[in-house]
């Protein structure tokens, strides 16, 4: 007995230690400090946790570093690399300092990502990369972008039933409200008293048009819809919303508080100008309810396709993504107008047109070399509830009617609507790609 228990232990002490073969020490940091400036890219562009994490994983795993843990909050991303029981994990961390959208920055790192998982590039190789592509500037003049702002804001007050003097009207104003943001952002001032600066300069617009009677036989309540929808447009609703489903809650409740936040420095804009415009006696009219979109469905199409085009080249997106862009515009607010026609409440339509718009952005996008999220989130900037939302802070703030409460709610449904939809479409449609993506490959053998 005493020999059998000498000779087990000498046998359980000669046991390998259990534990992933991983490359040396200072391969290993290049990797997970590559691999965390790869998934801040992704996270300050917009994309949800969940991609995130994937991300991150799939980089390590493709440079020998299969046993990655990786946890992202909405402010910092950290990733720890276990190397057995008897050497001490590798840590890292690095924090998302800055946020903005630039979809050329996007589709760069998404390029980069496929060819380390393909192992067609050297981890030094990457590692180079990543740092010229976050360093690098945007592809189009500022000048560009604020032009892209007022052709959006255009397109958007033609959407819901304004004249060409109208549209003309909007461009110009957004391009003020745009300059003037430019102004405060370099200025450093929190983003919250730009969303208020924004409201207040669009309400302000439209208030001295009605009071000066400039535009006779137009509803100035358009222009204000339409910069809302401006102004609403650079929040990541959609990655809030994935990140909710995907059980990352506490970067859920992040960009929750935030895009909370900045609607309601909106919405403080707006209706302290509509306050102040009652002091002074200027009151706008609110007839009743627009209809959902214009009912002229080639032009819903044209305008939603112009739209999704305009936010794409002010979000700096590459030249082929503005079509792809303009296709998911063009067919979401299409197909909102169409079950409209048919008596379909706002809420319905909305979470139809955006899951429409997230399965066909999830089953081309790869072909077409253009991240989902850009598809996503361009096709369902034509549907941002801009009209229900200044409907709901009239009644509140000019009519003292709290029925705008209700109407916030719809307002908040319906975006909220939006988002659920890209995301189920998006859902729906990863196992169609996955299918079509090995039809082709069968094809090519």
């Amino acid at each position: 007995m005493r020999l059998w228990r000498r000779e087990h232990n000498v046998h359980h002490q000669a046991r390998p230690v259990e534990g992933p073969s991983l490359p040396d020490d200072s391969t290993v940091h290049l990797v997970l400090d590559l691999a965390l400036r790869v998934g801040e890219a992704q996270m300050a562009g917009g994309a949800s946790a969940a991609d995130v994490t994937a991300t991150i994983q799939a980089v390590a795993g493709a440079y020998g570093l299969p046993h990655t843990e990786v946890d992202v909050i909405y402010t910092s991303i950290t990733a720890s690399c276990h190397r057995g029981t008897e050497a001490a994990p590798v840590t890292s961390m690095r924090v998302v300092r800055s946020r903005g959208l630039d979809y050329t920055r996007l589709t760069a790192v998404e390029d980069l990502i496929g060819r380390i998982t393909t192992d067609r590039v050297s981890a030094t190789e990457a590692y180079a990369e990543i740092d010229r592509v976050t360093r690098a500037d945007h592809p189009y003049p500022r000048w560009v972008a604020t032009l892209a702002w007022a052709g959006m804001a255009a397109s958007v007050a033609l959407l819901v039933g304004g004249g060409p003097l109208l549209a003309a009207t909007a461009a110009l104003v957004t391009a003020v409200i745009d300059r003037v943001g430019r102004f405060l952002n370099r200025r450093e001032l929190p983003f919250f008293f730009q969303q208020v600066v924004g409201g207040a300069l669009a309400t302000a617009a439209a208030l001295a048009m009605y009071a000066t009677d400039l535009l006779p036989g137009t509803r100035p309540s358009l222009l204000v819809a339409a910069g809302i929808v401006v102004l609403l447009s650079g929040l990541s609703l959609v990655g809030t919303v994935q990140d909710a489903i995907s059980g990352y809650n506490v970067t859920a409740a992040g960009r929750t508080v935030e895009v909370a936040l900045l609607t309601a420095g909106l919405i403080a804009g707006i209706a302290l100008t509509l306050r102040a415009g009652v002091q002074f006696g200027v009151r706008t009219t609110i007839s009743d309810p627009l209809p959902p979109l214009i009912g002229d469905v080639p032009m819903q199409l044209a305008t939603g396709a112009a739209t999704s085009a305009c936010f794409a080249l002010a979000s700096y997106a590459p030249p082929r993504a503005l079509l792809v862009a303009a296709a998911a515009g063009g067919i979401g607010t299409t197909t909102y107008g169409l079950l409209a026609l048919t008596g379909t409440n706002a809420i319905t339509c909305a979470a139809a047109a955006a899951t429409a718009v997230g399965f066909g952005g999830k089953v081309v996008s790869r072909r077409l070399r253009t991240p989902p999220l850009v598809v996503a989130v361009a096709g369902m900037v034509p549907l941002l509830p801009g009209w229900t939302t200044y409907r709901g802070l009239y009644q509140l703030t000019a009519e003292g009617d709290p029925a705008g409460l209700s109407t916030l709610v719809l307002a908040a449904g319906t975006a909220l609507a939006l988002a659920a939809g890209v995301v189920l479409g998006e859902h729906l449609g990863r196992p169609v790609r996955t299918g079509l993506g090995r039809l082709v490959a069968r094809s090519r053998r």
